[in-house]
């Protein structure tokens, strides 16, 4: 077990990555209460543009944090995951509710794991860490929620995914404005691996 310098430089540059997939979230969120009636291929559809494009978001992040030679490989798996569970949902478009419902929960569990691993990771370098923790915490419940309540109305289940999505959405703006003003204002940590 090292000892590991994150990179103040990396984490401050890579803030605008960090609210664009907030931005995301949060669009997403809103379509699914606006449009609560969506067709369950619209939802599948919608979804899958979402976690793909989160994927790939996350993975450019994990990309340019690997050039700087910090630790990466939490956020290249979760990009990953995203990518694929959209995929997913664009080659079976006439999945069922029950197993996107379980693809949904599968990606929420995974997502907030790592998001949870990260946020501990960061806490000696960043004091804005909190809100990457409850971002993972809100989507460890979520998934939860999704696997715990697998028959609950489909109009339940798309407010659920809105809710969620919205509060993740906050939650990663927050942080990534924090990053911002963090960049010119912190003074790098050594960071426990």
């Amino acid at each position: 077990m090292g000892v590991q310098v994150i990179d103040v430089n990396t984490l401050s540059r890579n803030w605008s990555m960090v609210v664009v997939r907030g931005v995301i979230a949060i669009l997403f969120g809103v379509i699914a209460f606006v449009a609560p009636g969506i067709s369950l291929t619209g939802l599948v559809l919608v979804w899958g543009a979402y976690a793909v494009v989160d994927g790939i978001f996350a993975f450019i992040t994990a990309m340019r944090r690997r050039e700087a030679g910090n630790t990466w490989g939490f956020l290249l798996f979760e990009g990953l995951i995203g990518i694929f569970a959209g995929v997913l949902t664009f080659v079976w478009p006439g999945i069922t509710a029950l197993v996107l419902l379980y693809v949904i929960a599968f990606w929420g569990l995974v997502t907030g794991v790592l998001e949870i691993v990260t946020a501990v990771r960061l806490r000696k370098v960043i004091s804005g860490e909190w809100m990457l923790l409850l971002a993972g915490i809100a989507s460890l419940l979520f998934g939860l929620l999704l696997l715990a309540y697998p028959k609950a109305g489909a109009l339940a289940v798309v407010f659920w995914i809105g809710a969620y999505a919205i509060f993740f959405g906050v939650m990663l703006v927050a942080l990534g404005l924090r990053l911002r003003s963090w960049g010119t204002h912190a003074t790098p940590h050594a960071a426990a691996t």
